[in-house]
């Protein structure tokens, strides 16, 4: 083999990724190898989509709505969501297969049918300590379409990410916090300020899926567009008439051209005129139809979406109050530093008088120590007063200067 051809073969594999899809009629799982341009026709994306999927690179937490898929990237999920399957990149994180196992869980307990109601408050507790432990437990999701379904999987994955993030940072936080305020030391501090960086990026995330959720909630359009199922209803049915339009027209040739294959006269034109009106009665019921039914949908999709918009913004709160509680430990502790600081300064202001008052003595030694005679040294007792005088004279000045520092306030 030439190495030409090794070259595009190992350019040809390395677009190839392992992907699991999720069927949506049967509920099960199996991990299929497509690459990039087969997924692009298969789901009709543009690459800049696939991109966003892509774990070489990072990218912000992002739902988008297109023609015939549901691109979603929300922290470890990272999957396509269309009318008939779910397809996610292959990882052993534990996330993802938990996503794979939750979906597929409530596909086959969707298909339970009336066993699905009867049961449904048994199922919400049985979510409710199951892996996700129910974010949502109360949310019943046996009348939304699979899109749907796929999606609400998708968002709780991500708010349980998030929340139990946000928890194990409140659990790491407080008592460090605590140990701070009763012992400033270099290594809390560098232990704080790590956990201020991880508080800080998990914020930007959790802030990220928060914005992208309300977006979407803002955009009736956006909502309308994740509808895959009604638009393939609505596509296979205008295929369906189109079919039955085409061979009714077929048959009537026919028989025109057996009854009558030289007739020349067309139809009355009050039958065409009437034809005329009953399409565009039915054309019009079936546009009021269909917008009531995208409403009704849109209706849904953002019920769905503001229960996971109030979820996300409760672990926004948490993250919020655990910022401000940093905040006020780091404000507390200036205040600690400076209240150290003063007490330095005054304790350095009052050995600075001491050592004035102290210089006296030295003044004083210095004069008697100069090479000169005077009477006063012929008294025995001199040297006994000039010390008494002398110590007398610095005592009334550091008390006067210990007086006027508490009269300008610059000491307690």
């Amino acid at each position: 083999m030439k190495p030409r051809d090794v070259l595009g073969l190992k350019k040809h594999s390395q677009g190839i990724r392992s992907w699991i899809r999720v069927d949506a009629a049967t509920g099960e799982s199996q991990v299929i190898e497509v690459d990039k341009f087969t997924m692009m026709r298969r789901c009709d994306l543009p690459a800049r989509d696939l991109r966003l999927l892509d774990p070489l690179f990072v990218y912000p937490s992002t739902i988008l709505g297109r023609e015939k898929a549901i691109v979603v990237n929300l922290e470890q999920i990272r999957c396509i969501i269309t009318s008939d399957e779910v397809l996610l990149l292959n990882s052993l994180d534990n996330y993802v297969l938990q996503y794979v196992v939750e979906l597929k869980r409530r596909l086959k307990a969707a298909g339970v049918g009336d066993v699905w109601k009867s049961e449904g408050s048994d199922f919400n507790r049985r979510k409710g300590v199951g892996s996700f432990r129910g974010v949502l437990g109360c949310i019943s999701s046996d009348y939304l379409p699979f899109e749907f379904k796929a999606l609400e999987v998708a968002l709780e994955a991500a708010s349980t990410i998030l929340d139990s993030q946000a928890a194990e940072l409140e659990i790491e936080a407080y008592p460090l916090l605590d140990e701070l305020i009763s012992k400033i030391s270099t290594s809390n501090l560098e232990r704080v300020r790590r956990l201020k960086s991880r508080l800080v990026a998990l914020t930007r995330r959790v802030q990220k899926v928060r914005d992208e959720i309300e977006q979407l909630m803002d955009d009736d359009g956006d909502m309308a567009e994740m509808y895959l199922t009604e638009k393939k209803r609505k596509t296979e049915s205008l295929l369906y008439r189109g079919d039955q339009s085409l061979a009714g027209h077929r048959s009537t040739d026919g028989i025109q051209s057996i009854s009558a294959p030289i007739s020349p006269v067309s139809s009355p034109p009050n039958a065409r005129r009437l034809d005329r009106n009953l399409s565009i009665a039915r054309s019009r019921i079936e546009s009021t139809k269909s917008s009531e039914s995208a409403n009704e949908n849109i209706d849904e999709l953002e019920m769905l979406l503001e229960a996971y918009f109030v979820v996300t913004d409760s672990t926004l709160n948490k993250l919020t109050s655990l910022k401000e509680y940093i905040d006020d430990t780091e404000d507390f502790i200036n205040i600690q530093l400076d209240n150290v600081r003063n007490q330095l300064i005054q304790f350095e202001l009052l050995l600075t008088t001491a050592t004035f008052v102290v210089t006296i003595f030295g003044v004083v030694a210095g004069i008697f120590g100069m090479n000169f005679e005077i009477s006063l040294f012929d008294s025995p007792l001199a040297f006994k007063w000039v010390l008494v005088i002398t110590g007398i004279s610095g005592a009334v000045l550091f008390c006067s200067f210990l007086w006027f520092f508490k009269y300008k306030r610059l000491m307690p």
